[in-house]
């Protein structure tokens, strides 16, 4: 029959340990518990460091796509009017007389005279690094409303990048509309480019006018910065 162990005493081989012994597990216990917890404060900073770079290393990313956009807007001009977007060189979104919204810059044409046909306002537009407004979306449409102001009679508005072609209605950049906010009044003569009425419900608000028929208009570009 085998010997039974009981572990109810620990046996040394070479007997109890002495004082020095004793001593010497003491502080080896001690040491590696020391090492261990200095290696887990070496972690924790380790991981700490990880993510403060991780999270350096996401903001050059976005402020090279920042410096990548901005490159490109100034890009789109044959001759960047530095003084107008960065005076104090300190630059802005948008040149003094243009608001922004979003990530575009939009101008109101608000001279009382003279005003012009849909083609000389998009020229006028052109010629500013920009073009008449394409609407993408009520937001839009609304922010742009908002800045329209009933001048003369019910019958002006302001010219935007919408025009007819073959019977359908295209915006200035190719792409069909699918909005049609258009009035359900008839304000003149009709034609073959979009009027935006002032005063007016921000969906019942386009009118189908004369391109020849003289009016104000909105011009649009892209911001210089980009918003955060």
């Amino acid at each position: 029959m085998e010997e039974e162990v009981s572990y109810s005493t620990v046996a040394f081989k070479y007997g109890p340990p002495r004082g020095k012994q004793l001593l010497l597990m003491c502080l080896l216990s001690l040491t590696v518990g020391v090492i261990m917890t200095e290696q887990k404060a070496n972690l924790s900073e380790l991981m700490e460091g990880m993510r403060i770079l991780e999270n350096k290393t996401a903001k050059l990313r976005r402020d090279r796509g920042d410096l990548n956009y901005t490159l490109g807007v100034i890009l789109n001009f044959s001759s960047f009017p530095v003084t107008e977007y960065c005076p104090d060189k300190k630059c802005q979104p948008c040149r003094p007389n243009w608001i922004r919204f979003q990530e575009k810059c939009y101008l109101f044409y608000e001279e009382e005279h003279p005003w012009k046909t849909w083609e000389e306002s998009r020229r006028y537009c052109q010629n500013e690094t920009a073009d008449l407004v394409v609407i993408d979306g009520l937001q839009e449409q609304e922010f742009i409303k908002n800045h329209t102001k009933f001048y003369f009679d019910r019958c002006h508005g302001y010219w935007f990048g919408l025009y007819e072609k073959d019977k359908t209605w295209v915006w200035i950049d190719g792409h069909n509309d699918n909005l049609r906010f258009w009035t359900n009044e008839t304000l003149g003569s009709s034609g073959p480019c979009a009027l935006m009425i002032p005063r007016s419900n921000p969906t019942q608000s386009w009118d189908p006018a004369d391109c020849v028929f003289l009016n104000k208009f909105i011009c649009e570009r892209e911001a210089l910065i980009r918003s955060e």
